[in-house]
């Protein structure tokens, strides 16, 4: 019996030599997924994400929250594929501070955080979830770095390939260019597709598998391909604001997602790798709330220890809330943002020093460092880059 979900090989010649690329079968699958094995998974990940969402809108700082949320999911994301910056290298690129490692990383990461932002907004704009928007995307998440030479946000029009040296020795090979047309064609029919029965989170778990199956650009794929669960499930109103970052499940569990990947391409197991992704999302929404609960119970803590000062207290309010989007700093540098004097700021670091709010890590007399230790190891959780 021929299995209709999994796609057809279609060999090709280069340079002398022969390999097969896959074209992946139509979407919706075929036969349809079996949702009453998969309704335990979809359950508890639809609870857990509702919780999520309802956990955003009524925190304090919620703006904050998404802010450092958004770059977690960029560094995540772009650790998978192998950077190794830090949550603090970008949080120090970001704010045209020197970072520890090469600049390429880096910038790769904030890279990402520019596409998300822009993805984002133009949902909210009504433009529709579609090709045009991710080439758009693609254009923003390769400007610049190693990326810019890869063609930016157009489809490829040579043959990529994964694994190996070539298409003739490589793990997986995506279809032709000459195939991409068709395939994207499909896959864009499927993301419009209004009165499909599946619900939004399935469609989202098959749709990057799709995507990434397809490898439609030169570079970036991975990226993009995780981002696109991020837009669609905003677009379809299950999170106001990408809250959810599923890319540390997937960093955590690398080589089970990889699996998966190319067993649904080689066996058609769609529920298999669904049952994967929701217990992905119901564990990374589980995390996410958590982690804003330990970092709203810190700032609260940290605010009744200043609240004890003097006179010093309104300046050390202020350099805390300057603290939460920059974990880094020197006196130089609150001074200028924050226009306050040398002296001042320096008296203040003091205090919250010997209050245990901060630390100083350059162990000079002049140009001290200062780290907001407690909280950037919570947002450090999970996030120290793969060894090079």
């Amino acid at each position: 019996m021929i299995n209709k979900r999994i796609g057809t090989y279609v060999t090709q010649n280069s340079s002398g030599e022969s390999y097969k690329t896959y074209v992946p079968a139509k979407l919706p699958p075929n036969p349809p997924i079996d949702l009453m094995a998969l309704y335990p998974y979809l359950e508890k990940a639809t609870v857990a994400l509702a919780e999520l969402g309802s956990m955003a809108k009524s925190i304090p700082n919620t703006s904050l929250f998404i802010y450092m949320y958004v770059r977690k999911e960029a560094l995540l994301s772009s650790q998978i594929e192998g950077t190794q910056s830090s949550f603090s290298d970008l949080i120090l690129f970001e704010n045209h501070q020197k970072p520890n490692i090469s600049s390429d990383d880096v910038e790769e990461v904030s890279n990402y955080v520019r596409a998300i932002t822009y993805g984002l907004d133009r949902l909210k704009s009504n433009f529709p979830l579609s090709l045009r928007l991710l080439c758009d995307i693609h254009s923003i998440l390769l400007s610049g770095g190693r990326g810019a030479c890869k063609r930016p946000g157009e489809l490829r029009s040579s043959q990529n390939w994964i694994g190996g040296t070539r298409p003739g020795n490589a793990l997986f090979v995506p279809p032709a260019p000459t195939n991409l047309i068709d395939c994207l064609a499909n896959f864009e029919k499927f993301l419009h597709e209004e009165n499909s029965k599946l619900p939004v989170l399935i469609k989202a778990g098959i749709a990057h598998v799709q995507f990434e199956t397809i490898h439609p650009f030169l570079d970036g794929n991975g990226r993009l391909g995780r981002l696109l669960i991020s837009l669609l499930l905003c677009d379809r109103g299950m999170l106001d604001e990408p809250v959810l970052y599923l890319s540390l499940y997937l960093k955590q569990h690398r080589d089970i997602y990889y699996n998966l990947l190319q067993q649904v391409r080689t066996d058609g197991t769609w529920e298999t790798w669904l049952e994967f992704f929701l217990e992905g999302v119901y564990t990374s929404a589980k995390q996410a709330v958590q982690t804003a609960k330990e970092i709203n119970m810190l700032f609260e803590n940290d605010l009744a220890k200043i609240n004890t000062l003097g006179r010093a207290k309104s300046s050390c309010v202020q350099i805390l809330e300057y603290l939460k989007k920059l974990p880094q700093v020197s006196v130089a540098l609150v001074s200028k943002e924050l226009r306050m004097s040398e002296p001042t700021v320096r008296s203040s670091l003091r205090h919250m020093l010997a209050l245990g709010i901060v630390e100083e890590i350059s162990g000079k007399e002049r140009d001290r460092i200062y780290v907001y230790r407690k909280y950037l190891d919570i947002l450090e959780d999970g996030a120290i880059p793969f060894a090079p």
